[in-house]
């Protein structure tokens, strides 16, 4: 056998191998596309977002809930939705790019308040009622945990164009928009649709 018969045969060898992946590979492109663009999920980290949100949660998150975006990059293809109050999202801190799940209590325009975990928004209490501690973005009912005290109290803010508010639901044991500031509308590139998993209950499904 000639080395060239060698080579040939090798090439072949290649080529065919190149020609059964190739399915395989493409599909496993769109996956990770889809992923960065679509849909992906989220394992939460900590108790911030107690009680919505368990440590180890598994949370579907809906990437192109805001816009559908170039994979890996901020570019957006589409616009779709803007972040809205109450919307349970995930963003980049704006203080070291750690991805966070927060909720987002505020938009431009807002005017803020939060006394004792207690949140005011245009000079109206989201908590009504006998139950304190139920906040109302909307028809949507948020069950907040006071149970370590409000954390640090807002005595007025007015969140300026371009950017949002975000707490934990778990008001006084979160790192959120209190501490690290308002984030940008920009850097938020998903919104968390629902629990799937929680440890020591196993698959489910809770709507956010």
């Amino acid at each position: 056998m000639t080395q060239s018969t060698t080579a040939q045969g090798a090439h072949g060898r290649l080529a065919r191998l190149f020609r059964e992946s190739a399915p395989l590979l493409v599909m496993l492109a769109l996956l990770l596309v889809a992923r960065s663009s679509f849909a992906n999920h989220y394992v939460v980290p900590s108790g911030s977002m107690q009680p919505t949100l368990q440590p180890g949660d598994r949370v579907v998150v809906d990437m192109s809930a805001y816009g559908v975006r170039v994979p890996f990059t901020a570019i957006t293809l589409i616009e779709r939705d803007v972040p809205r109050a109450g919307d349970v999202a995930v963003f980049k801190s704006p203080h070291d790019g750690t991805r966070l799940i927060k909720r987002v209590v505020a938009v431009a325009g807002d005017r803020v308040a939060l006394l004792d975990g207690r949140l005011s928004i245009n000079g109206r209490a989201l908590a009504r009622g006998a139950d304190a501690g139920i906040e109302s973005f909307g028809g949507r009912q948020v069950a907040l945990d006071l149970g370590d005290g409000g954390g640090p109290d807002i005595a007025s803010l007015r969140v300026p164009p371009g950017k949002l508010l975000v707490l934990g639901d778990h008001r006084g044991a979160s790192a959120d928009g209190r501490m690290f500031g308002l984030v940008s509308a920009d850097s938020v590139y998903a919104r968390a649709r629902g629990v799937y998993y929680r440890r020591g209950e196993g698959l489910r499904w809770q709507a956010l």
